[in-house]
């Protein structure tokens, strides 16, 4: 009943307005179960067992629940700023009840349930009778906390996150309608969603202000695709229309001009993720060239000049921003986790709109990289930057360390791990008409509906250790649809699409797809898409196979930092050399031009990897200025599962006997 409900809400919107959504539908999380004991399954079990509870707890301890308590019961004697020291604390409530939404579709659990729905009741009796809900205001009219202004929206383009808290609430609301069927949150959400849209706007007697950190954006365009209600895209129309237009502008907050005129992604690198994510649906829900146009623009500034090999951005601690064009530093990375999680976002809103593969690789190199590197395996420790190289100091910590840590004072991170992880199943698959986009590989049964006939596929893999996927057909209703199978860019020998970075090798790798036990042949590839036309019955079963080959990477010659550096790529996976499996300094290795790689089985290792081996020389000089060069091999391995095992040297731009591209030999 729950997936009905779903199903039909969009349906609604087609009624309403005329529009049909994206030019791509996803795929929903509800429609797609991961399966256990997989990559992903092992991360989904991770975040409902530890993740989850962790977040849920630090609610309680943190005093986040509190909050919503003493705002419905305001207080003159309340000291907001000692209570709550951060006005967007309430969005760790909704990030989590996000993430654990998205676990009930794997994991039913009615005692879960029954949690959530009692934080709702607390959620609830806080919220003003015109909806407006923001603690840090609410449990102290009088003296609210010092960023939030003493009115409604008057520093909302400064620190007040009024409608940052907005976009949590919305987007946590729309997946726990999804999940459970419940309209409990859902109209929490639409309350405030209607008292923003009374008060803030560009008429008379409204504040006429934009996001001071955005999110409420691409949050009101999934409320608009969830309830048909065009009201909710009109508003995040209007927080786009207007930025560089109202008293705030500055490239931090990428306000400094229109954002139909931008066409560089400068400022903090999580509210421009934000933002461009939000820019892709309005660009995709209205057809809109203007938008079209500039957040292609800022894409391929991001992805030909700003994006770390780990699908990372933001590469500067101060205003944890993008840098200039080909700024990538390592050892001094930001990479915050939240900005991989952004980048993610917004590649996913570019598929949708282009249906181009192009869009996904991106997605999952910052997936399988950027974003889960900011997670230990276990599910209970975490990174806020994500540096590519690590010396054993870390400068911007007071004890001068880089270690995983069990939570933060500022929890974006985590609690947005809480909710992202939960929610990959629904990045799986997309439909176009009588057209079934498979993009990402990972074991799962999934029911896809085309033009409105239900397909369920099982598909099984070890992917991203090995490169076959077996799909096979349980149900086919729809028995004429074509199956798009997307053959990554790094096994076209494209590392991402620019000349940002480039295979250096000779490798040749290559893929084949049968349909029972048949070789097809797929022809020219459709927007990096393999092409099974057919009719379908039960029981068809697809075998894809990718060659699966470690390859070494150099970066364009502007890239500085990288000069005369290789790294080392399986598959979707980059690589580092980390202190603990290597008895020499990982700094002080050379890698061989033609390394002759080795690739080892390690299933007791970091829950499970396959470590590579890559041969070269460690130079070492000793206390008396004396220079010695051993030839030996360094052990590489996945960059996500990085310090788990202590602090330490680590290293994923390797010395190289290599060329950096640009270069003459």
């Amino acid at each position: 009943m729950a997936l009905a409900a779903a199903v039909a809400l969009p349906l609604q919107a087609k009624q309403k307005t005329g529009q049909t959504g994206y030019p791509v539908s996803q795929v929903p999380f509800t429609s797609v179960k991961i399966s256990p004991n997989t990559f992903w399954g092992q991360r989904i079990k991770a975040a409902r067992e530890v993740t989850v509870p962790l977040a849920f707890s630090k609610c309680q301890s943190q005093g986040r629940y509190e909050n919503f308590v003493r705002a419905a019961h305001p207080s003159d004697s309340y000291n907001v700023e000692k209570l709550e020291p951060l006005p967007f604390d309430d969005t760790d409530v909704y990030k989590t009840i996000e993430g654990a939404s998205y676990l009930l579709q794997t994991y039913p659990d009615k005692k879960l349930e029954a949690y959530i729905d009692s934080v709702l009741n607390i959620v609830a009796a806080a919220q003003e009778p015109d909806g407006y809900l923001y603690t840090a205001r609410t449990m102290n009219p009088k003296h609210p906390h010092p960023w939030s202004g003493p009115t409604r929206w008057s520093k909302e383009e400064d620190l007040s996150h009024e409608l940052y808290n907005l976009g949590h609430l919305v987007d946590a609301a729309c997946a726990h309608y999804q999940a459970t069927g419940s309209k409990k949150f859902l109209n929490i959400a639409e309350r405030y969603a209607d008292c923003v849209i009374k008060e803030v706007g560009p008429k008379p007697g409204q504040a006429c202000v934009v996001p001071g950190h955005q999110i409420a954006e691409m949050a009101l365009a999934r409320l608009y695709v969830l309830t048909g209600e065009k009201k909710y895209l009109d508003q995040a129309k209007f927080f786009l229309d207007y930025r560089g237009k109202t008293k705030i502008k500055q490239e931090y907050s990428q306000s400094w001009k229109p954002v139909v005129e931008q066409s560089e992604a400068v400022g903090h690198a999580v509210r421009a993720g934000y933002m461009y994510a939000g820019m892709a649906d309005v660009a995709a829900l209205t057809g809109d060239t203007a938008y079209i146009n500039a957040i292609g623009r800022i894409w391929d500034n991001i992805v030909s000049k700003k994006y770390y090999l780990t699908g990372g951005v933001g590469a500067l601690h101060w205003g944890e921003a993008f840098g200039k064009n080909y700024e990538l530093p390592n050892l001094t990375a930001y990479n915050e986790t939240c900005a991989a999680i952004a980048q993610v976002y917004l590649n996913y809103r570019m598929f949708l709109l282009h249906g181009d593969s192009k869009y996904i690789d991106c997605l999952e190199r910052s997936l399988y990289n950027g974003v889960i590197s900011g997670m230990s395996i276990d599910g209970g420790r975490f990174f806020y930057p994500n540096p590519l190289a690590c010396d054993g100091v870390y400068r911007f910590n007071a004890d001068n360390t880089i270690e995983r840590q069990p939570w933060f004072g500022c929890a974006c991170c985590p609690s947005n791990l809480c909710r992202f992880i939960p929610s990959v199943p629904g990045y799986m698959y997309a439909v176009k008409n009588r057209d079934v986009y498979v993009n990402l590989f990972a074991g799962n049964t999934s029911t896809i509906n085309v033009e409105g006939k239900p397909v369920v596929m099982e598909t099984t893999t070890q992917y991203p250790w090995d490169g076959d996927i077996k799909i096979r057909m349980a149900k086919v209703s729809a028995r004429d649809f074509r199956l798009m199978v997307r053959i990554p860019g790094w096994l076209q020998g494209e590392v991402v699409p620019s000349d940002l970075y480039r295979y250096s090798d000779n490798v040749k790798t290559g893929y084949t797809i049968t349909v029972n036990g048949k070789v097809v042949n797929t022809g020219t590839l459709e927007k990096g898409y393999a092409v099974i036309d057919r009719q379908w019955k039960k029981g068809d079963v697809v075998r894809i196979h990718f060659d699966m080959t470690p390859r070494t990477v150099v970066a364009n010659a502007k890239v500085k930092e990288d000069i005369g550096r290789a790294a080392v790529e399986r598959g979707p996976l980059v690589y580092c050399a980390e202190w603990k499996d290597n008895d020499f300094d990982v700094f002080n290795f050379v890698m061989a031009k033609n390394p002759k790689f080795e690739v080892t089985d390690h299933p007791s290792l970091l829950n499970g990897i396959k470590e590579i081996s890559a041969a070269g020389e460690a130079i070492n000089e000793d206390s008396n200025g004396h220079v010695t060069v051993k030839d030996t091999r360094i052990t590489l391995i996945p960059y996500y599962a990085w310090d788990h095992r202590g602090p330490g040297k680590m290293e994923v731009w390797l010395a190289s006997a290599l060329r950096a591209l640009g270069r003459t030999e």
